[in-house]
């Protein structure tokens, strides 16, 4: 009858540490990889700056052509440089002023070639920037 009783709470013992056990993690160990240990790190782009920035603002118009105006001689743009612009190139809608003043970046839908450019580039340095 003891040993009836022995094996009775032996086997009980038994049963509840197993099923104690039971859904219970692993435990971690330095072998086991863990999700932060398989994953790499992945760099940090650097926030974009001066005319990166205003060229990215401009592109985010959805403009079909963007233009940048620059001096010939690479001086500051002034009140007469602005007139000519917008004078010569009324299609623009987007005109963002860039690199401390030199240079000016313009947003249009119209193509500028088939309008006043050849008399803006008399005066001025022009780069296209639209996406072709």
């Amino acid at each position: 009858m003891f040993n009836k009783r022995l094996s009775v709470l032996l086997l009980s013992g038994v049963l509840s540490v197993a099923l104690g056990r039971c859904g219970s993690a692993p435990p971690n160990t330095s072998s086991t990889p863990t999700p932060e240990s398989t994953t790499a790190a992945t760099p940090q782009s650097s926030p974009l700056v001066g005319f990166d920035k205003d060229l990215a603002y401009v592109r985010n118009g959805g403009y079909s052509y963007i233009f940048v105006f620059s001096r010939k001689d690479k001086k500051p743009l002034d009140k007469d440089d602005s007139a000519f612009l917008r004078t010569n190139a009324p299609q623009v809608v987007d005109w963002v002023v860039t690199d401390g003043g030199k240079k000016v970046i313009a947003g249009t839908n119209f193509n500028l070639e088939e309008g006043n450019m050849g008399e803006l580039k008399k005066r001025f340095v022009v780069e296209d920037y639209s996406n072709k």
